[in-house]
């Protein structure tokens, strides 16, 4: 990005240049010629197809700057890189531009001198079209052309340009640049010659990136012989030509971080020595005092250093600080600009409330004055009123003077008869005392009858009571005995039935009885049968023995006799009379 607006700002100086009547467009021919150059002086390839599709003629009218950027962009700025003529470039723009636009009058610089002067303003101008350079970029420039003269600063010279220069505009062209150079404003007292080395020193450092350059001796690496070479220190990389016009390149010396350069002590009739050491070899160098033996040692280990902290060079990094403090100045100065409307709409707003303020207090003494002759006018009206209320007075108070004495007069008279009022109240009150305590005993002896009847009252109630309790008594022991006797009744009628069932189950049980006797009769006639037979069968067979047939259950004794019935039968007729009986007893 950073090398694409560097590019940018030469080729807004040649697409200016083409724009001759000033109407912000170029025609086409001409921006086919510049765009063909800018590719072969920036090593891109060049596509006539792409050329003649974006130009092509359909639309036979000039093209503006939005118009060209986007071919520009796309095919070429996006495609440059590192390694082309930086130079070349320049001066092609240069060419370009400086017939147009460089002044007729006579400068004390040459074209050569104006065309570095050009280079070194787009380097230092700001990224904004159309292209200025401020007035601190401008006191930098100038500084280190004073400096390369090797003559003083005067920097109230300055101050009295900028401050002109800040009531007309806020930078200067390239153009107007190079005419303030050029006319030796602040290079009085210098020749041509050493105006023209001091620009081109300060840019081969600006923008040829040369830190340092001069005659040093150095040691061959096969046949070990001294030769004097001329050396071009640059951010990466030491060449060393066989003289200052730079044509016969004898070899380099590359830097980074691992290289080193360090003093070495006078050996062999050389003094002032000092070596770089890389990783693939090492340089032994001589300077011609001690001086420039330390310039030496100094720039190249600042090179080192700077590859080892990955910082770019002094100058650009001094450029990227100057722009960043500009605009944290501007920013500064927006801020503040920003306040002082907002103090300035604040303090108008403050004067119109003052404004209002003073208006409500006109107002209000207005009103005051009003108010105070009303009040005057009160005033007297009060005081002549007050006159004619003093005389009214005056004349009410003569009235009530011999109305006082009249009441005088019927005061003495009312005292007498207050007097004789007091004696009938003591008479009166003697007499109320008297009826107030012939009541009180009245009341006394109402009250204890009252007494005596609520006791006979509450004694009637008791008793009233207690004849209502045995009532209530009576009725009951009534249905009780109702209730009893009919259940003695049921009861009797249950036990007539069972003293019939009794002497039912009597007969029965003699009844059964006799048929257990007859039984047994008949039993015992058959055991006689039985063991009449028995013996003769003994008699006649001899081993025969009958077996007597006799009852599998034993025998029911009652207390007189053997029973009628076995235990079985009498359970049986039990509980056959036990459910008779049962519903008799419900």
């Amino acid at each position: 990005m950073a090398l694409k607006e560097e590019l940018l700002k030469p080729i807004w100086h040649s697409f200016t240049a083409l724009d001759v009547d000033k109407s912000g467009k170029v025609s086409k021919s001409q921006l086919k010629v510049l765009s063909h150059n800018l590719c072969t002086l920036l090593n891109v390839p060049h596509d006539p197809v792409a050329l003649e599709e974006h130009f092509g003629d359909n639309d036979l009218g000039p093209v503006s700057n939005q118009g060209y950027m986007p071919y520009l962009n796309k095919f070429i700025l996006d495609k440059v890189q590192e390694g082309f003529n930086k130079v070349e470039f320049n001066r092609m723009c240069w060419t370009l531009c400086a017939r147009k636009h460089l002044p007729n009058s006579p400068l004390c610089i040459s074209d050569d001198s104006a065309f570095k002067v050009w280079t070194i303003f787009n380097y230092l101008s700001e990224e904004k079209y159309p292209l200025v350079i401020v007035p601190e970029e401008i006191e930098y420039l100038l500084k280190k052309l004073t400096e390369a003269m090797g003559g003083g600063w005067q920097q109230a010279l300055f101050e009295d340009y900028k401050v002109a220069l800040d009531k007309k505009q806020n930078g200067l062209s390239v153009w107007e640049l190079i005419e303030l150079i050029g006319r030796g404003q602040f290079s009085k007292g210098m020749d041509h010659a050493t105006v023209s080395m001091a620009i081109n020193e300060v840019f081969n450092e600006l923008i040829l990136d040369i830190l340092k350059q001069g005659y040093l001796l150095k040691k061959g690496h096969k046949r070990k012989n001294w030769n004097e070479r001329w050396f071009v220190l640059k951010p990466n990389i030491v060449t060393y030509y066989c003289s200052e016009d730079l044509k016969d390149k004898k070899g380099e010396i590359i830097l980074d971080q691992n290289c080193c350069v360090e003093s070495l002590p006078d050996k062999d009739g050389r003094k002032c020595l000092f070596v770089v050491k890389c990783l693939e070899r090492s340089y032994e160098i001589s300077a011609s005092d001690k001086k420039k033996k330390q310039e030496w040692i100094q720039a190249i280990q600042t090179v080192v250093n700077l590859h080892k902290f990955q910082l770019p060079p002094p100058h650009k990094e001094a450029r990227q600080k100057r722009r960043a403090l500009r605009k944290k100045l501007l920013a500064e100065q927006e801020e503040m600009e920003k306040k002082m409307k907002e103090l300035q709409l604040a303090n108008e707003t403050k004067q119109q409330e003052l404004e209002v303020m003073r208006k409500e207090l006109r107002e209000a003494a207005a009103q005051a004055m009003e108010e105070e002759r009303k009040r005057q006018e009160t005033q007297v009206q009060l005081q002549d009123r007050f006159q004619t209320e003093m005389e009214r007075e005056l004349l009410i108070r003569r009235q009530m003077e011999a109305q006082v004495a009249q009441k005088s007069n019927e005061l003495q008279q009312n005292l007498i008869r207050v007097r004789e009022l007091e004696e009938m109240y003591q008479k009166l009150q003697e007499a109320l005392d008297d009826e107030k305590q012939a009541r009180q005993e009245e009341e006394n002896a109402r009250l204890h009858q009252a007494q005596l009847l609520e006791e006979e009252a509450a004694k009637r109630a008791v008793l009233e009571k207690l004849h209502k309790e045995q009532e209530v008594a009576i009725k009951m022991t009534e249905a009780e005995k109702k209730e009893l006797e009919q259940i003695h009744e049921v009861k009797e009628k249950a036990l007539q039935e069972a003293m019939q069932q009794l002497e039912q189950l009597e007969k029965e049980r003699i009844l059964a009885l006799e048929q257990y006797q007859q039984v047994s009769k008949n039993l015992e006639e058959a055991a006689c049968k039985t063991r009449s037979w028995k013996d003769k069968v003994l008699q006649h067979e001899g081993l025969m023995r009958l077996i007597q047939p006799g009852s599998k259950n034993p025998g029911h004794v009652t207390n007189w006799g053997p029973a009628s019935f076995t235990q079985g039968e009498l359970q049986q007729r039990e509980k056959s009379w036990q459910e008779k009986r049962s519903p008799s007893t419900d």
